[in-house]
């Protein structure tokens, strides 16, 4: 899919980070969005932001965990702008702790979000897109994806499950010829607020010392990609039908490493790990990691060089107009 304009893409967790990104990079080229996220004061800030692009905005307040509610999205969608093109199943959560300290919920408070809601996405969407006959699925796996680190076991499982999955599904649609494809897509560290809002349970002292909390931060300084640029990475990656997507530096030197050491990469990162754990405890005022920018994407507007569309009407129960008194 070279082009954009006058087709419609849907994207879940839309409220911020990199699906606020797609949506304001997408609409920006013309292309129509049905937006959705758990989160409804977020999701109409980007529908308000979205105002000054001449593209059709539908939203919903949508848990993509929830198998009904996911199809309910898709069909409303459908039925709103008349078709679907790309999909963006980019909702997800962080959790961090020990495989002894997760509870069970903890494991399936991660899978349903990050894993399942790729499922209900890619399920729901699918058939209208085969319908179409010119469709792009994008699932957000991440560089835990690609190798696995201590203390994220249930972010590895979804992210890797997802990683499977989405090139599983690549295959098949290489098979049928239908006129859909996918991508995987593999982001490094994003400044987005998916590391404010991610849960830490038990055992992660144990794993990486007293100053856990600080070695946390000191990784968090690592997010070096703003969402718009992984956005951007992202639909370049759509236009030339990429298998995969790495997002960052940091991605790339991962993907790497786990090539060339497949297994060896294990024992640098406890090596890692330990070392940052304690040169904090020795030298704590040397350590001091600068505050982690998040990416708001708060102001949009359109671009001159790009042709803008006509504004189609969407469906008045499903399209949120800026004025309904959420943000």
């Amino acid at each position: 899919m070279k082009e954009f304009a006058g087709r419609v893409a849907a994207i879940t967790g839309a409220g911020s980070g990199i699906g606020r990104a797609l949506a304001l990079r997408l609409a920006r080229e013309g292309c129509h969005v049905a937006l959705s996220d758990r989160d409804s004061v977020r999701l109409a800030q980007t529908v308000a932001l979205l105002e000054p692009f001449q593209v059709t905005v539908t939203s919903a307040v949508v848990d993509v965990a929830d198998r009904d509610q996911m199809h309910a999205w898709a069909t409303d969608t459908v039925s709103a702008h008349g078709q679907i093109n790309l999909v963006f199943n980019n909702a997800g959560v962080a959790q961090s702790g020990s495989v002894q300290g997760n509870t069970y919920a903890d494991y399936e408070w991660v899978l349903n979000i990050n894993l399942w809601g790729v499922i209900h996405g890619t399920k729901a969407f699918l058939p209208h897109l085969v319908e179409t006959g010119d469709g792009h699925i994008v699932n957000i796996s991440s560089v835990f994806g690609l190798q696995a680190q201590p203390g994220v076991s249930a972010y590895n499982a979804s992210k890797y499950a997802v990683r499977g999955f989405t090139e599983s599904l690549r295959q098949e649609l290489d098979v049928l010829n239908n006129g859909v494809s996918a991508t995987c897509v593999h982001p490094g560290g994003i400044r987005t607020e998916i590391v404010r809002s991610s849960r830490i349970s038990d055992g992660m002292e144990d794993l990486f010392g007293p100053e856990e909390a600080r070695v946390r931060q000191v990784f968090d300084t690592l997010l070096l990609t703003s969402a718009d640029r992984a956005a951007k990475t992202i639909l370049t990656g759509v236009r030339h039908n990429s298998r995969r997507v790495l997002i960052g530096a940091d991605a790339r030197l991962l993907d790497l490493e786990q090539r060339l050491l497949p297994t060896g990469y294990q024992v640098a990162n406890n090596v890692l790990c330990t070392s940052v754990g304690r040169a904090l405890t020795l030298f704590p005022s040397v350590f001091k990691p600068m505050p982690t920018r998040v990416e708001t994407t708060s102001s949009a507007q359109p671009d001159p060089s790009v042709r803008q569309p006509d504004k189609r009407r969407a469906s008045p129960r499903q399209a949120t107009p800026a004025h309904n008194g959420l943000g």
